[in-house]
């Protein structure tokens, strides 16, 4: 976090950062490597009530603070820049660690979240006994894991607080 004194608030400088990734993407044509991730941890935690950890070693990237849903929470970002989910894959989920459940936060090409989506540990493992080598090292498409999670947050519903009720 920054100091008490600082000039800038963390949701400001998210907000730069879009930008910025979003402007590199325009000139260069690449994608500003490590700025997605950051973004789609501070909107998972915005968007969910989620607390990110400050020691990620444990294989999870937030604690979901309410009673429902999941509570050890990894945190996936992908950026669709044209609207095609294929070939997009999502960053290796680690299958070794204490893990309940995998957000992944689809942006648009300006950086801004649309949806996220949650997928609980069990969902993930009934889906990954495909024997490929992919599938064994934790590897999944955006698509597949579409097909699997639930949808949790829209852009213009905001959260499904239903998502997780039993």
């Amino acid at each position: 976090m920054g100091s008490p004194t600082s000039v800038y608030s963390v949701d400001k400088l998210i907000e730069q950062a879009r930008q910025l990734a979003s402007d590199f993407k325009k000139m260069t044509g690449k994608p500003l490597p490590g700025v997605s991730n950051e973004i789609a941890e501070h909107d998972a935690s915005k968007y969910l009530g989620l607390e990110l950890c400050e020691d990620r070693t444990a294989g999870f990237d937030a604690k979901r603070t309410s009673n429902v849903g999941p509570k050890n929470v990894q945190i996936k970002a992908r950026t669709i820049f044209n609207d095609n989910y294929r070939g997009q894959r999502l960053g290796q989920l680690k299958l070794d660690k204490s893990w309940d459940s995998v957000v992944l936060v689809l942006m648009d090409e300006s950086y801004q979240a649309f949806e996220i989506f949650e997928a609980t540990r069990d969902d993930i493992f009934d889906n990954l006994n495909d024997n490929t080598s992919r599938m064994k090292r934790g590897a999944m498409s955006v698509a597949k894991f579409r097909n699997i999670a639930t949808l949790v947050w829209t852009k213009e519903d905001g959260l499904d607080s239903s998502a997780w009720l039993e």
